[in-house]
């Protein structure tokens, strides 16, 4: 686990070479095909090295959930693990990690004409208009939530709306089918907050180099793409499509696209560093090898 620009890919492709695991990717982006710039999907040559699963399965237009990957997950597990090799889960979607580890929520299914209304609502008034209303339904799910994240904070007023009951109460009842591995839970932590952020400052710069604009371009001309899609509320193509769009110039992509990303890895942070792991600084000069030696240590000792 880690946040974005950390180096789980190649930490995940070092210890392929040295260890008998097969990996699982753990990310809400990777699953899209043809995102490739934007969600910094490992090239071809890294992928024949170090193949991943999960990765490049659905169409940008379709929608993959929590609940999908534990269910894929699982599949893949068990079939690893019956070829005598070990599950390596490695990503930055933690809710993915969440509902693997500890189970899902009975909470109902999308519904298109809730999801209009809230759309229109949102439209009309914003989006911290719906926070605010989600507050006096749901404290605990609101507390929780930053004002600006559109896609949850509409997710948990549809679950009201539909069920009555708030998102966090629902959430108590959840299934808890314990997972039947033995799991080692191990992080990429910065020591320097500073040192990530020159990370994903430098690494989206490189995205705008290498082309994210002309791919989101070749994006909409391919398939029939909205902006309130799961794919384009992905952090860069977000920020792309309002470029393409004329609602920001070349430094403004630059700049919000950065400040996006920050953001993501500071939720990324705050819920790993509320989790039970083992930490690694991943900007150390040999953080590659400790996560391989913790690993190695593990299995020793299990043999």
């Amino acid at each position: 686990m880690g946040p974005t620009a950390s180096g789980k890919t190649g930490v995940a492709v070092d210890l392929v070479q040295h260890l008998p695991v097969e990996l699982i990717s753990v990310d809400s982006a990777l699953v899209f095909r043809d995102m490739d710039i934007g969600t910094a999907k490992p090239d071809a040559a890294t992928l024949a090295r170090a193949p991943h699963h999960l990765i490049d399965i659905i169409s940008p237009t379709e929608a993959y959930s929590a609940a999908a990957f534990r269910k894929d997950a699982l599949r893949l597990m068990a079939d690893i693990t019956a070829r005598g090799k070990i599950p390596l889960l490695v990503g930055g979607t933690m809710l993915y990690f969440k509902a693997l580890r500890e189970g899902l929520s009975a909470l109902p299914q999308a519904d298109a004409e809730v999801r209009a209304e809230l759309d229109a609502e949102i439209a009309q008034y914003g989006i911290e208009h719906l926070h605010k209303r989600l507050s006096q339904v749901d404290v605990e799910t609101a507390a929780r939530l930053h004002a600006t994240d559109t896609q949850r904070i509409q997710r948990a007023m549809e679950v009201y709306l539909l069920s009555g009951r708030p998102m966090s109460e629902l959430i108590k009842l959840q299934d808890q089918e314990p997972l039947p591995y033995r799991i080692l839970p191990v992080a990429l932590i910065p020591s320097d907050r500073a040192g990530l952020h020159q990370r994903i400052d430098t690494r989206f710069q490189q995205m705008l180099k290498d082309g994210l604009v002309d791919e989101l371009r070749g994006l909409r001309e391919e398939y029939p793409l909205q902006r309130e899609m799961t794919s384009m509320r992905c952090v860069g193509y977000r920020q792309a499509w309002e470029y393409m769009e004329g609602e920001i110039d070349a430094a403004g992509l630059l700049e919000k696209g950065i400040a996006a990303t920050r953001q993501l890895a500071k939720r990324q942070l705050t819920w790993l560093r509320s989790t039970e792991n083992v930490g690694v600084d991943c900007l150390s000069a040999d953080y590659d090898l400790q996560v391989r030696n913790l690993i190695e240590t593990e299995l020793r000792s299990h043999l």
